[in-house]
């Protein structure tokens, strides 16, 4: 028996980069409903069911951010990423405050896209199974619940902070994890302060992974993190 395909409603003006996706996505296995504007796109959600959402900011008739509010008062619970052109603080606020699960800032790649998506459908199908409270990252083995870091016969407890943070890694492994995104979904907000503390703490945690060399913790320049551990 197949798995059935996976139905996307994504919302984009720019006719070109929406075609683009939309075969792209298309050609990975989702089936794709592709809306010029924000309206369109809140009258195909009244009448589909959707398993994620795609949404540009800055749309005519409705943009994302209306749009998405206006997802949530039918369905609380459907992924949504937000494609932004901005990057700017207020934006990125708004969406997570209407309940965003990820964005990306144009211009982006068709690959980071995806893996974006795959990643939110792995936690969407973890929640619904159970939660995902053990991460194996290289010879470590991460107990998210217990806070504890196990390699061998040591035992390595962590902080609430370093344990939220390498809980965002694990969950992105191998991906990068934007710096903005990790301190919305940690500290709430983006500032210079929460900023500086976050290096802090990702020091923290390359100290604790220390024990094993094929587990690091890499900065990608302008964009955040990418916990690299040996693929199986």
């Amino acid at each position: 028996m197949t798995e059935e395909k996976m139905r996307l409603l994504l919302c984009e003006d720019d006719s070109n980069l929406g075609f683009l996706l939309c075969e792209y996505l298309q050609a990975k296995g989702f089936i794709v409903d592709l809306l010029p504007d924000g309206e369109q796109g809140y009258q195909a959600f009244q009448k589909e069911k959707y398993d994620l959402c795609i949404l540009d900011v800055m749309m005519p008739k409705k943009d994302g951010f209306t749009l998405a509010a206006d997802i949530r008062t039918m369905n609380s619970d459907v992924p949504i990423i937000f494609l932004t052109a901005k990057n700017m603080k207020e934006d990125i606020l708004t969406g997570f405050k209407i309940g965003a699960d990820d964005y990306l800032t144009k211009p982006f790649s068709m690959e980071e896209l995806l893996f974006r998506i795959e990643a939110i459908i792995r936690r969407v199908k973890g929640k619904k199974t159970k939660e995902v409270t053990s991460y194996t990252i290289g010879s470590f083995v991460f107990d998210t619940q217990k806070q504890i870091l196990t390699l061998g016969e040591t035992q390595d407890k962590l902080t609430t902070k370093e344990c939220e943070l390498l809980t965002l890694l694990c969950s992105h492994q191998n991906q990068i994890l934007e710096r903005n995104y990790a301190l919305m979904k940690i500290w709430g907000e983006n500032t210079y302060f929460n900023a500086r503390s976050m290096d802090v703490y990702i020091t923290k945690l390359r100290k604790h992974l220390t024990g094993d060399p094929s587990v690091q913790i890499m900065n990608i320049h302008g964009k955040g993190y990418k916990l690299v551990v040996p693929e199986e």
